[in-house]
């Protein structure tokens, strides 16, 4: 725990990251406090295009709905496309990657042939293809969705590392006490490589998030869902930055940095702190 904190990127990363969760957490709360006992949300709260006051702190948007609310909102919405996408993916990686570098052989060569092909198929062009034709889809469809093309980049990197586990002597042990393999695996190796299914679930959550606000943006992903890729493109289209709504834009894009810069802080600090030959490039 001491070497963790001793790491202030991955410090600095779980605060900044705890903040945003916490203030998507609290949108509901922050809504009404913002609403005053109406829904912010609603259009026709305010002005169209107001600016920002005491009251409206980003002003509103072409619909005179508060963008301070809708970016908490979009927030939340974001944050919890990349848990459940993030965990899903995360899961898959662990199971494939598992059994195909601790059984080797045939089971392996399949497994990391599967692996390979995902990773070189074009994910963004198959969310455009299938949102096409499923615009009504809910939050937890849309993470197995983002799942399925995410899982991959966890899966190599754990792969690696089970690779260099399964010949340890604790592993040897638990082969001669009659372990089976399900039980070696999540008995023995999971614990070892918590560090790194930490990181795989970081990855795997920056993607998913990434790939939704990526169909955002260019108007194909689903229109049911308040996120921040949906404010952005609301944005662009309604003509934003020429009628001075700036933070229609800011807003968004702000709490992006600190989603995307705190995940890639906190990737960066735990491949730092359990990563061999990054600590000897660093001398600690």
């Amino acid at each position: 725990m001491a070497k963790l904190v001793q790491r202030k990127k991955l410090v600095v990363g779980i605060v900044v990251l705890t903040t945003v969760v916490l203030i998507g957490a609290l949108s509901g709360q922050i809504d009404s406090l913002i609403g005053n006992g109406q829904n912010p949300l609603q259009v026709g709260f305010g002005p169209r295009f107001g600016h920002p006051t005491w009251a409206d702190p980003l002003g509103t948007d072409e619909y005179g709905r508060d963008i301070l609310a809708l970016t908490v909102t979009g927030l939340w919405t974001s944050l919890k496309v990349g848990f459940y996408a993030g965990i899903l993916s995360t899961v898959i990686g662990i199971v494939i990657a598992f059994f195909a570098a601790y059984k080797g052989g045939a089971l392996d060569a399949v497994l990391r042939t599967v692996t390979d092909t995902f990773l070189v198929v074009p994910s963004l062009p198959l969310l455009i293809a299938f949102t096409g034709f499923a615009k009504s889809v809910t939050l937890f469809e849309i993470s197995i969705i983002l799942a399925v093309f995410s899982w991959p980049g966890a899966a190599r990197a754990i792969r690696s590392q089970v690779l260099s586990l399964r010949t340890r002597g604790y592993v040897d042990l638990a082969k001669v006490t009659k372990l089976n393999t399900v039980e070696i695996i999540f008995e023995e190796l999971v614990p070892n490589m918590l560090p790194y299914l930490a990181l795989g679930l970081a990855l795997s959550a920056i993607g998913a998030i990434f790939g939704l606000i990526s169909l955002e943006i260019i108007g194909l992903g689903p229109t049911n869902l308040i996120d921040l890729g949906l404010l952005i493109n609301s944005a662009i289209s309604s003509g934003a930055l020429t009628l001075g709504a700036w933070p229609l834009f800011a807003g968004p894009i702000v709490a992006i940095v600190l989603l995307f810069g705190s995940l890639s802080l906190i990737n960066i600090g735990l491949d730092e702190t359990f990563n061999p030959r990054l600590r000897r490039v660093a001398g600690v």
